[in-house]
């Protein structure tokens, strides 16, 4: 297949999959005489393999050195992405729980301690790593673990100044469209952002972020203080930003 049907086929986009080769991640095995890209079916399930790890927070060079390893298995690596998918669904179910628990906290229909307003939370341990580490080494897996770490009161307030430049800036720009290049580079700085100091987003899951910042008024009104309809402008900023790097 060439790379469009490739893309066509598998909703990435063929920038990402030029990406991809460049750095040795999916190199196709074949290429024309004229240099396009040829995909095999091996290369299709490498590319399978590649998404399964993506969506559970694998970073593209860990993915690269698991998939790459003499003792990578594909077999193997389904029935561990199985594990840590249906994993993931639980840690979500429980968060859903505790968001609809928090709704009925705010409207005064139940009460909740402390405790109980972060019992759905559990950043300390991937309960699959040690048998990824038997399986693929110490170095990919360190590599995937999340970067989430107690931050001193002078880191905090780093942070939060520079969450607030960011905002200033989005704000400044809020009456461009969203897709012109001055938005979406001062959005990927907040993508940036995110993935460095608060947590591993995926695209998607950044997208989603975007939806929340209008669906939720709490998020509105925090971020709308910087600029009314910031949220808004955020939000398809995020939308366009997820789309096009997929």
């Amino acid at each position: 297949m060439k790379v469009k049907e490739v893309s066509d086929l598998s909703g990435i986009s063929i920038r990402t999959l030029h990406h991809y080769d460049e750095i040795g991640l999916l190199s196709p095995s074949q290429k024309t005489p004229a240099g396009y890209r040829l995909y095999s079916a091996a290369d299709l399930e490498t590319l399978q393999q590649i998404l399964f790890f993506k969506e559970l927070g694998f970073s593209l060079k860990t993915i690269k050195e698991i998939i790459q390893s003499p003792s990578f298995d594909r077999y193997e690596a389904l029935q561990l992405q199985k594990k840590l998918l249906l994993e993931k669904r639980a840690r979500l179910d429980k968060m859903i729980d505790l968001v609809e628990k928090t709704i009925k906290h705010e409207k005064g229909e139940i009460e909740m301690s402390n405790k109980e307003k972060f019992a759905g939370f559990d950043f300390s341990h991937n309960p699959y790593e040690q048998e990824a580490r038997e399986r693929w080494g110490d170095e990919a897996v360190d590599q995937s673990n999340a970067r989430l770490a107690r931050m001193s009161k002078e880191e905090q307030k780093q942070m939060g100044e520079q969450m607030n430049a960011i905002y200033r800036k989005l704000a400044h720009l809020k009456d461009n469209p969203p897709e012109s290049e001055e938005a979406q580079a001062a959005i990927g700085e907040w993508f940036t952002f995110l993935n460095g100091t608060v947590g591993n987003y995926s695209l998607a899951a950044f997208k989603g972020l975007g939806e929340m910042y209008v669906a939720d008024e709490r998020f509105t009104k925090n971020i709308d203080q910087f600029g009314d309809g910031l949220a808004k402008f955020m939000r398809d900023a995020m939308a366009v930003y997820a789309d096009q790097n997929q």
